[in-house]
């Protein structure tokens, strides 16, 4: 009977990861205005700091908003990385200024969804 209690209380400590515990994070918020731009992002688990590898990135949106241009969007395409847990991606800044890149990816094991967005600024 104790032996089950302490697996009770055991096991009631032990805390899942949600999506509140990753963060993408730009690796440089600056880039060039024009076509074939490269962003690079990293993912990191908030818990450990360290990043997070083989994410699956299945929405990205890239827009003006932060100009007060949400509708002014361009196209985002995966491009290749040599870095765990840092994903490429490649974009043509139309305009120079303040742009907003949302991102969302599945983590191997983790139910929810993560989301983010990051503020990039292109110069020209």
């Amino acid at each position: 009977m104790l032996l089950a209690s302490v697996l009770i209380v055991g096991s009631a400590t032990v805390t899942l990861a949600a999506s509140q515990d990753y963060e993408f994070q730009p690796v440089s918020t600056d880039g060039k205005q024009g076509q074939g731009s490269l962003v690079s992002v990293r993912l990191v688990d908030k818990r450990t700091g360290k990043p997070v590898p083989d994410a699956v990135i299945f929405t990205t949106r890239m827009d003006m908003a932060p100009e007060g241009m949400e509708m002014m969007t361009t196209p985002v395409e995966a491009a290749s990385s040599t870095e765990p847990g840092v994903y490429v991606f490649r974009t043509n800044f139309t305009m120079a200024g303040g742009w907003r890149f949302k991102l969302a990816a599945k983590v191997q094991g983790e139910p929810d969804t993560v989301q983010g967005e990051l503020v990039l600024k292109a110069a020209p």
